[in-house]
């Protein structure tokens, strides 16, 4: 699932670039992933989405956009307020693989996390910063989301 944060898209003032280019990513991958979904830059808005997916038992939902530093950048609060479990890694990866390119990487406040058996990982609002993250950690989401599957299952590994 892609869930494409952001107030001017939501209202319809703005067409939404970066989500259909997860969307596209991610079945590159060999994903199936759901129809691009928009919200606005809205805390319990955001929470609320991210627990249903959980509940409607997504595997991985990434989100596009609010990882700045604007008061309306609250995606990684939302995340934060519904994982279980922090996987720090797949930000860090994320970050170290951007400010290869940018240095303005440092400022991303992008999360990743576990709730219950589905991955959610924070993505910049760009197409580039999109592109340049999921390609990162495109190498470990399957594993990821396996171990996840195989736990919420009760095999462990």
């Amino acid at each position: 699932m892609v869930l494409t944060i952001s107030d001017t898209a939501s209202a319809g003032d703005r067409e939404d670039l970066s989500g259909p280019e997860a969307k596209r990513i991610l079945q590159e991958a060999g994903f199936d992933v759901a129809p691009v979904e928009i919200l606005a830059d809205e805390r319990d808005h955001i929470e609320s989405r991210l627990r249903r997916a959980s509940e409607e038992d997504y595997r991985l939902v990434v989100t596009s956009g609010g990882t700045g530093l604007s008061p309306r950048d609250v995606t990684p609060e939302a995340t934060l307020a519904v994982i279980d479990r922090q996987v720090p890694g797949i930000a860090e990866l994320m970050r170290l693989e951007s400010f290869k390119i940018t240095p303005r990487a440092a400022l991303s406040r992008a999360t990743a996390g576990i709730r219950q058996s589905t991955l959610i990982i924070n993505l910049p609002g760009s197409v580039k910063g999109v592109r340049e993250c999921l390609v990162a950690v495109r190498p470990i989401l399957a594993h990821a989301i396996e171990v996840l599957k195989q736990s919420s299952l009760g095999c462990g590994e």
